[in-house]
């Protein structure tokens, strides 16, 4: 069985490093998770010095399997699915596993508003307020993205799939951020937004977040964006 170390940054805003935690804490692999910390010279531009010793992008997550360094949270992601099949990280039917793959895509490259004005915060509870067109467009997206896929594929669980896969793992951060800035949703993205938000992935993340240091983030804004509710 190979050592997998899992680097990871601020549990309260690193969406990127929450995506490939879930996927391999929902494999069943045992692998190790080591914080580093973001809020140091270099942010923003991948020239902190503690994620250059442990990832050749500078940027988490990274995950090392024994000499192997994966840097990409979908290639991360990937990884996981592959190493253990049973755990079904993307789903059987090939033409449910095209959809979520696509939509997994979608997140990992689109989105670009609604990640500026509604960045991950798992503490704060705030009021979004004056959010331009742009990040609306984002939203009502996520919300007919979700709301299809559970039409069409959800029928045999409450995740987008039915059975919890890698889309689920990606669009988790977003669920968070929509309860953050209490941002309304349709029925049937609520109900699913809620689903993510009690996996028990999803909450050991959040107990872990909880109990690190509850400072401000000084290289970023993040804690002063909206009104607090």
């Amino acid at each position: 069985m190979p050592n997998l170390r899992l680097y990871v940054g601020n549990r309260n805003y690193s969406s990127w490093s929450l995506r490939p935690w879930l996927c391999l804490t929902w494999s069943g692999l045992a692998f190790d998770t080591i914080d580093v910390e973001l809020d140091q010279p270099g942010y923003g531009q991948g020239q902190i010095a503690d994620v250059l010793a442990v990832s050749p992008s500078g940027r988490v997550p990274a995950l090392h399997v024994d000499d192997l360094v994966i840097w990409d949270s979908l290639a991360i992601a990937e990884w996981a699915a592959e190493a253990a099949p049973a755990a079904g990280l993307w789903p059987a039917d090939p033409k449910a596993r095209a959809i979520a793959r696509a939509v997994t895509a979608e997140m990992h490259a689109s989105f670009a508003p609604l990640r500026r004005d509604l960045p991950m915060n798992l503490r704060r509870r705030a009021r979004a307020i004056d959010l331009p067109p742009e990040t609306r467009a984002d939203i009502a997206r996520i919300d007919a993205l979700w709301s299809d896929a559970r039409a069409r594929f959800g029928a045999a669980g409450p995740y987008l799939f039915g059975a919890r896969t890698i889309a689920d793992a990606f669009y988790a951060p977003v669920a968070t951020r929509f309860r953050t800035y209490a941002i309304a949703l349709s029925p049937a993205a609520a109900a699913y937004r809620d689903a993510l938000l009690a996996d028990d992935g999803v909450r050991a993340w959040e107990a872990a977040a909880a109990a690190q240091p509850a400072k401000p983030f000084s290289r970023s804004d993040v804690d002063n964006r909206h009104p607090d509710a």
